[in-house]
């Protein structure tokens, strides 16, 4: 609980985009932290880090399903989990926004493609037994898997586009933007196996 709180904080904290000077943050049983917020810089490395290897993490655990069927949906979820974790009001709400959105896209992509003879199965880890999905996921159709994979595809690059060009105004979102949108993107190389 600890670790959840103090990771809360430091990712809260770390990307608000406040002015230089410290922040107090307050953790349950009355324990205060200050955490320095240095003035004029983006986001946060440590919060950049988590979220890119929430993105590698996603890609990771959909590809040990087994089950190429259930890849778009488990993709879906697992964004969909990571937009979650971004904190409203902060430097990443257009990756939030982006992610959220292209959650949903998939989502719909797998249910317009559902095969109707499975049920939808809730996926848990092969190596980590506590790591499962949100919500069951809807299997496509094995006749529409091919197009369906390719849409799919098509929409993690403009995902990746989205966020490329809101940068563009930014200077400092750049950088960071670039490394998301890529680790947006590298999702369509499970979709191609």
């Amino acid at each position: 609980m600890f670790r959840v709180v103090l990771k809360s904080l430091t990712a809260g904290a770390a990307c608000l985009g406040l002015a230089g000077g410290p922040v107090l943050a307050q953790a349950p049983g009355g324990l205060i932290y200050t955490v320095v917020v240095p003035a004029g810089e983006f986001g946060s490395a440590a919060f950049l880090s988590e979220l890119l290897s929430t993105l590698a993490a996603a890609k990771a655990f959909c590809s040990s399903t087994g089950d190429s069927s259930l890849q778009v949906d488990c993709l879906s979820e697992r964004l969909e989990a990571a937009a979650d974790g971004i904190p409203n009001g902060t430097d990443y709400e257009e990756v939030r926004e982006v992610l959220q959105d292209t959650s949903q896209q998939l989502k719909r992509l797998a249910r317009q493609n559902r095969d109707p003879n499975r049920g939808r199965v809730t996926v848990t880890s092969s190596t980590d037994q506590a790591q499962k999905t949100n919500r069951p996921l809807i299997p496509v159709r094995a006749s529409a898997q091919a197009e369906v994979n390719r849409e799919a595809a098509k929409m993690f690059e403009e995902a990746g586009k989205v966020l490329l060009r809101s940068a563009e105004a930014a200077q400092e979102r750049q950088t960071q933007y670039a490394q998301i949108a890529a680790a947006i993107d590298s999702n369509k190389v499970l979709l191609r196996s």
